[in-house]
């Protein structure tokens, strides 16, 4: 017995072995991907081959970060319903069913502008083609689907807003004679076309906002290895940290978790 009270002793804590290495690892990662949070980070370090959880990722992150959050500010976001529960935006509910696609724009360090057409397959939200030119006009459209409809096959609907681009009669009558059907979304409704401004939001947080491109040519390359990098590599929070190019049975089983939780909530009846 020591006249010493129980609340005065206490357990030494002995770091891990591996907690340098782990703690290098995770610096390396939130320095190259500046808008990951400590989810998406630890499914890289899994991919690297790490066996670690969450738990202890953001146990580090704390330290060394002082904090977990990401700060964006949030955009206004309207109903994707209206008042009578109709749903006025169709769900894809499996790959081809429907794609999107939406122009992004940014400028070279001359100042001159160039802008981007992004297309995304909404189920398994791999973006199909970015391409990047200094002016796009609907033959251009044209020509970018026509590759990609070789290549994958025509979707069943393609979303995008009201701009000229897409709503040019060469473009409909096209669509319409291969068996595409066009969603149109509200006029200054962005959030119809949810799935693809989620995407140029990343393309932009990840990629444009930290990147000066000199040359054209630069911004193409640039844009394409990030794509390659989102399709291939980069998690994806709703599919499961699982990248979108996964095979077919990857993805399906990364899905069905967040299918199962999302079936537990009332869903809108669709038109």
């Amino acid at each position: 017995m020591t006249d010493q009270h129980r609340s005065t002793q206490r357990r030494r804590l002995q770091p891990l072995s591996d907690e340098k290495r782990l703690t290098a690892d995770i610096v390396r990662l939130a320095s190259h991907y500046g808008r990951y949070g400590y989810r998406r980070i630890t499914a890289l370090l899994r991919q690297e081959g790490w066996t670690v959880n969450a738990k202890r990722v953001k146990r580090i992150w704390r330290r060394e970060y002082g904090g977990l959050k990401v700060l964006h500010r949030q955009p206004k976001r309207g109903r994707l319903w209206l008042n009578d529960g109709s749903c006025i935006r169709l769900r894809p509910e499996r790959p081809n069913h429907v794609w999107s696609y939406d122009f992004v724009a940014d400028r070279t360090h001359d100042g001159k502008a160039f802008r981007m057409l992004t297309v995304i397959d909404e189920f398994s939200r791999e973006c199909l083609a970015i391409h990047v030119q200094r002016q796009i006009r609907s033959d251009d459209v044209l020509a970018v689907l026509t590759d990609l409809f070789a290549r994958d096959g025509p979707p069943a609907h393609i979303r995008s807003d009201n701009g000229t681009e897409f709503t040019a009669i060469s473009v409909r009558d096209w669509l319409r004679r291969v068996g595409v059907k066009t969603l149109y979304i509200g006029p200054g409704s962005p959030w119809e076309n949810g799935y693809c401004e989620s995407f140029n939001g990343k393309l932009r947080a990840e990629l444009l906002n930290g990147e000066i491109f000199y040359t054209l040519k630069e911004a193409q390359i640039l844009i394409e290895n990030w794509r390659q990098h989102y399709n291939t590599i980069r998690p994806h929070n709703s599919l499961g940290y699982v990248p979108p190019a996964r095979k077919p049975s990857c993805l399906a089983t990364a899905l069905r978790s967040s299918t199962v939780s999302q079936s537990r909530r009332p869903q809108p009846p669709e038109l």
